[in-house]
């Protein structure tokens, strides 16, 4: 799991970073906590990176975390969690920032185990923050994680069954579990479970050609699997019209899809 935390107070911001790391550690997943002490900072990194949760303080100088929670609601459309975390007490203050999106608004001086229990609570309401269920869905494809393998329904009802290694699993879901939202390299890595090991560069790549061409996760399928450069990967659905272009692009030397072809 993957958290950023904006902090302009050096001693604060190491504290909290500390106290989430132990707090949330549960031996399932690892917890990385990413430091930031300026707003804007934090917003460059959001261009490129994935994180599953944001704890913002308010008083931040350059972007506070107020203007950054409009950035990301409004211009972003971003629904990634955010707790505000600030000494900002006024009802005003806990009502707008709320209105504004924040999911949760924890007052300073914060109590570890409340604000660790606000989080786990947040945990249980997004998918995407989750361990792997035993069967997950979305739309015609169900995951069966206990037997590694992804059944897909076709519109005209026949069933297929495609096996997959853990490594391609647990890549698969993140991606589906982030459909229309572009996924950063790092992120993903996590989820592959290589915190402490070296990845050749690409590594990444080559599992996600073979997930793309065990899936069949191009423009005819219906979600097409593409690289979003400088950041990572983004699964989407494409619509009728853009299969269509798409098809026809292909036949005259072009294509809108971007295919790896690591390890080919």
């Amino acid at each position: 799991m993957r958290i950023a935390v904006l902090d302009d107070d050096p001693t604060q911001l190491g504290y909290l970073v500390h106290a989430l790391k132990r707090g949330l550690d549960t031996g399932e997943e690892a917890i990385t906590c990413v430091p930031f002490d300026k707003g804007e900072t934090l917003r460059k990194s959001l261009r490129q990176e994935t994180f599953d949760l944001l704890v913002l303080d308010w008083n931040v100088p350059d972007l506070d975390g107020v203007e950054l929670l409009h950035w990301l609601r409004s211009f972003q459309k971003s629904d990634v969690p955010v707790i505000m975390l600030s000494s900002r007490s006024a009802e005003r203050d806990v009502a707008g920032a709320l209105g504004i999106g924040a999911d949760d608004y924890v007052v300073k001086p914060f109590r570890t185990m409340e604000l660790c229990a606000r989080i786990r609570r947040l945990l249980t309401r997004q998918p995407s923050l989750t361990a792997a269920a035993e069967q997950e869905r979305f739309g015609a494809w169900r995951f069966d994680q206990p037997n590694l393998c992804v059944h897909f329904k076709a519109p005209d009802g026949a069933l297929t069954r495609i096996a997959l290694t853990d490594r391609e699993f647990r890549l698969a879901l993140a991606l589906f579990r982030h459909l229309g939202h572009a996924v950063s390299r790092a992120y993903l890595l996590e989820k592959l479970g290589v915190h402490g090991e070296e990845m050749p560069s690409r590594a990444l790549d080559s599992h996600i050609y073979r997930l793309r061409s065990k899936l069949g996760l191009h423009s005819a399928s219906g979600l097409r699997l593409q690289t979003v450069y400088g950041r990572g990967y983004r699964l989407e659905r494409v619509t009728g019209d853009q299969s269509e272009a798409n098809t026809i692009a292909a036949t005259s030397g072009r294509s809108d899809d971007i295919d790896d072809k690591a390890g080919a």
